[in-house]
């Protein structure tokens, strides 16, 4: 099997890096959901010595992500985890930040309910949960490259498509998140920071 690649990974990460930078100060541990590659994984705990990431992703995916995490040198990065949203309970310790890229319009509406439901209950009182992706705004796409992105998404699986922030802020303050900081990012995608309180 080939090392798996994805060029979305590659072409986001010098900029989500550098929100993570603003974001993820103090030292602390950092739960990635849906790590895929582990390209994210591998880049981060490098440019972010401050933080121990816990890559995590569903089974299918972990033999390709550790050939990306069996080359990094450090031990900053922990053995991925098997979770899945639709688990009824994910067995991790809490954690001072989570972050998650690209996920959200994957998962059908019921998963992201539950995935948030996962995430108020691992992460530590005043952590954050960092979020990227594209969103729409009061039921509108953002851009006409959203709109056919969506579109896209639908035809690949009727349960996947873009979710809109009023959804997200909803199932956020029904678990005890509440918006930190709403980033508008390059090629109309956002990320969307989430406090506990």
């Amino acid at each position: 099997m080939n090392k798996p690649y994805a060029g979305s990974c590659e072409q986001n990460q010098q900029v989500i890096l550098d929100v993570l930078k603003v974001l993820f100060t103090a030292p602390g541990d950092v739960l990635e959901i849906g790590s895929g590659t582990g390209q994210h994984a591998v880049f981060f705990s490098q440019h972010l010595p401050q933080l121990n990431w816990q890559p995590s992703d569903l089974e299918a995916e972990h033999v390709g992500m550790k050939m990306w995490l069996d080359e990094v040198e450090h031990n900053r990065i922990q053995t991925p985890l098997i979770l899945d949203v639709d688990m009824p309970a994910w067995k991790v310790a809490k954690k001072d930040y989570i972050f998650t890229a690209n996920t959200t319009h994957i998962i059908s509406a019921q998963q992201t309910e539950k995935m948030f439901i996962h995430i108020g209950e691992c992460l530590k009182l005043e952590g954050l949960f960092a979020q990227y992706g594209p969103f729409n705004y009061n039921g509108e796409y953002t851009s006409k490259s959203n709109k056919n992105f969506d579109v896209w998404l639908k035809q690949r699986n009727s349960l996947s498509c873009i979710k809109d922030f009023e959804t997200i802020e909803r199932l956020a303050s029904e678990n005890k998140l509440k918006l930190f900081k709403d980033i508008e990012m390059p090629e109309n995608n956002r990320i969307l920071v989430w406090k506990k309180i």
